[in-house]
């Protein structure tokens, strides 16, 4: 019989939970706010409801401290704007005229005033929103939602802990505000800053906050020592504030490096650290630096980024470890559950053993508590969960679904020719003009059509069994139809069907490939409102059949304009998807690939001439570390050139990537050896454009100067002046003209008008320069 922990009781926690709820309420809620047919109290009522079921629900669990302030109505970045007072000038109006109208619009913008940035979340698919700062930025503190929230909390009589963004990742974060000055570093603002922080924290305390969380996942990249003195120092003034909750300071996404050293040694009462794979060398840091003596240590063994079950031996010997390197370790995931799905159990279309093989948010709850309970009361009290656990790790492991001889017998047998173009750049380019015959500035869209009620409707109605395939196929016509004679209308140069036919741009794909499992309540926040259903990829991919080319060659019937065809890449792919955990990264990407290439080869047979394979999730699953970046660059786009590189000369490549920071992969987007690149731009103004030029890339580019993400219409002289400052950095014969990304979530009012802009603005920029 094993003993007890000689420590004290680990406590388990989490450091975030799913906003949405298990029906998307949030969502729903938020979007009938927009659109005036929820009140303001109905929301925050709606709101509220979620908050106290995901407490109970966790405490329920066996969660002893129950996380709070984690919960927002968009963003938890923007949340921590509003708590600082950082609001930008244009938006400062707005909020003091009605806080929650204010705090949506610098999220989405107004039809005259544009919202903040948006960007990806470190390495997660989570987009969150930019702060604007400069030398003239005045904080000041309104702790007001992370107090009433906390009170919320300990009115249920929960043991509770606030949750803010830390102090030098909320700066690192930041960005220069319009009109400042580029090289303007946000964090020379950390002295200006520490002062509110101390104010919130004393307001906490006074509030009933024993702990409070302060998370600097931006300490998990690769630091300056002027930024890890600023960590320190500000960790040295807060730990020395006497009216204050005790601190602990969280880490997560990768390895702290020589930050731990740092935090380890400031005068704070605990950290909480990732021990999951891609963060293992934290445990050896910690004992180099003596551990912490006296201090708590939150243990982050469960991923809290992927849906397969934990390895519960694996992570107890982990704790077991650590037992001796702190005064206290308490148990978690590694970082917020906010990016995986609620509950394994909503899932009815999935077999029950392979259903084993997850852990949604309720399940690594579960697992969180059960290993609390087994360091502390030992491992005879949890035998049941542990025998459990061993058997569903081995049904994983020799399944079937994992496995398939002939797909790795073709994924073996990959040469390096076989990622690589025959013809040079500058041959292809030459051949892809003669045979497309496009205008200086050609216009086109990224992809997707806003989806209507009529084909939302036929969907569903299609899954209910209302509809047969045939009505739904006719539905699917019609929207195509709809789609080209707009674009012919508009003047768009190249066109795309409009994607009618897909759900999302991962899933569509997953669900026709072999090794994709599918769930129907699966939904992760991407941003806002935005909740996506990653498929998951459970075993090695196959395409059984084409999946693009008779929508595609329809649309193409339909007009004698270019259609391009339309292909989520490889890299995408996976990062989009909860990818399997068993076997290298690269592995399953060629393998995805493959299957892809097969698809690239019959879009070309079948007549189509542009081809564009997505890669928006290139730069947000780019190391967080730079020592890891060759490595994952190599892989990850010889995985998209060997998707592109059995086409003619004259099938023009496009790629698209959005709502990122590309300048450190601009020598990657090179290696695509993509022929056209559209990038997101609009609310960076024209950054990326600026990216590319400093880095000679000498391809095709399409930066875009229309903000789809807002719901505002961009005029044509606004989009005529984002042209313009484009071409400062692009020659107008390699500068395309589109959105930022796709139109599924838009209108179509919206979507018409702004394309008509967009057009517009094309033909007077091509106008000024046939003049010039």
């Amino acid at each position: 019989m094993t003993t007890k922990s000689s420590a004290a009781a680990a406590r388990a926690t989490v450091y975030g939970y799913p906003r949405q709820g298990p029906a998307r309420e949030l969502k729903k809620a938020i979007e009938g706010y927009w659109k005036g047919r929820v009140g303001a109290d109905t929301l925050r009522s709606t709101a509220a409801g979620l908050r106290r079921a995901n407490w109970h629900e966790l405490a329920d669990a066996g969660i002893g401290e129950v996380p709070t302030g984690d919960f927002s109505f968009y963003d938890h970045v923007l949340d921590a704007t509003v708590m600082v007072g950082a609001i930008p000038e244009r938006h400062r109006s707005a909020v003091e005229a009605d806080a929650l109208d204010g705090y949506f619009a610098m999220a989405r913008g107004t039809q005259d005033v544009a919202p903040l940035e948006m960007t990806k979340w470190f390495d997660t698919n989570y987009h969150y929103l930019v702060p604007e700062l400069g030398p003239g930025t005045v904080f000041t503190a309104d702790s007001t939602k992370q107090v009433a929230e906390l009170k919320e909390a300990l009115a249920l009589g929960l043991s509770a802990r606030p949750v803010l963004v830390g102090p030098v990742t909320y700066l690192l974060l930041a960005k220069p505000a319009p009109g400042v000055a580029a090289d303007f570093e946000p964090l020379t603002l950390l002295d200006r800053l520490l002062p509110v922080y101390a104010e919130v924290l004393a307001d906490l305390r006074e509030a009933g906050a024993e702990w409070v969380q302060l998370d600097e996942p931006g300490l998990a990249q690769d630091r300056t020592p002027a930024e890890l003195n600023a960590a320190g120092r500000a960790y040295r003034d807060l730990g020395a504030l006497t009216d204050r909750p005790k601190m602990l300071v969280a880490s997560y996404f990768d390895r702290l490096g020589e930050a731990l050293h740092v935090l380890a040694g400031a005068p704070v009462e605990g950290l909480a650290l990732d021990f999951t794979e891609r963060a293992a060398a934290n445990l050896d840091a910690l004992a180099a630096v003596g551990g912490l003596p006296g201090k708590r240590l939150v243990a982050g063994v469960v991923n809290g980024r992927n849906i397969w079950v934990d390895d519960l031996e694996t992570s107890l010997a982990t704790l077991g470890t650590l037992l001796g390197l702190a005064d206290r370790v308490d148990v978690a995931a590694s970082c917020s559950l906010l990016h995986v799905p609620v509950d394994t159990a909503l899932e009815r279309d999935i077999e029950p053993q392979i259903l084993r093989w997850l852990a949604f948010a309720r399940q690594k709850t579960a697992e969180i508590a059960t290993l609390a309970r087994g360091l502390t009361q030992g491992t005879d009290t949890i035998s049941a969960q542990l025998a459990a656990n061993r058997a569903d790790l081995a049904s994983r492991t020799t399944s079937a679904l994992t496995r398939d001889p002939a797909v790795r017998a073709r994924t073996a047998s990959v040469t390096a020719a076989d990622a690589r173009r025959a013809q040079p750049y500058a041959e292809r380019a030459a051949a892809q003009r003669g045979s497309l015959g496009l205008p200086l500035l050609p216009t086109t869209t990224i992809g997707s059509f806003p989806q209507t009620a009529e084909l939302r409707t036929a969907r569903a109605g299609l899954r209910a069994g209302r509809i047969d395939a045939a009505a739904y196929e006719e539905r699917v016509r019609a929207e195509i139809q709809e789609v080209i004679a707009f674009q012919e209308k508009a003047g768009l140069d190249v066109l795309v069907h409009g994607e009618p036919e897909r759900n999302d741009m991962v899933q569509y794909f997953a669900e026709q490939l072999t090794g994709y499992l599918a769930t129907q309540h699966g939904w992760v926040q991407s941003y806002g409102t935005r909740y996506v259903r990653p498929p998951i990829l459970a075993g090695d991919i196959l395409r059984p059949e084409p999946m693009t080319v008779r929508w595609t060659t329809y649309a193409q019937s339909l007009t004698g304009r270019p259609v391009k065809g339309m292909l989520t890449g490889p890299v995408t792919m996976l990062a989009w998807s909860f990818v399997r955990d068993d076997q290298p990264l690269a592995d399953t990407a060629r393998q995805v690939a493959l299957a892809l290439r097969d698809e690239v080869n019959d879009l070309e047979a079948a007549g189509t001439s542009v081809i564009q394979v997505d890669e928006p999730a290139l730069r947000e699953t780019l190391p967080l570390r730079a020592a890891d970046h060759a490595a994952y660059l190599t892989w990850a786009t010889e995985a998209f050139r060997l998707t592109t590189s059995g086409v003619r000369p004259d099938t023009q490549v496009h790629t698209h990537m959005c709502y990122a920071e590309f300048g450190d992969i601009v020598r990657a987007i090179d290696e695509l050896d993509a022929d056209v690149i559209s990038l997101e731009a609009a609310r960076s103004h024209m950054q990326v454009a600026r990216e590319l030029a400093a880095h000679s890339y000498s391809r095709e580019a399409g930066p875009g100067v229309y903000d789809i993400h807002s719901p505002r219409v961009p005029g044509a002289g606004e989009a005529a002046a984002l042209l313009r400052k484009g071409l400062e950095a692009i020659p107008a014969e390699r500068l395309w003209v589109n959105p930022d990304c796709g139109l599924k979530t838009r209108g179509w009012p919206e979507t018409r008008a702004s394309l008509e802009n967009l057009v517009a603005a094309a033909r007077t920029v091509r106008g000024e320069l046939s003049a010039s």
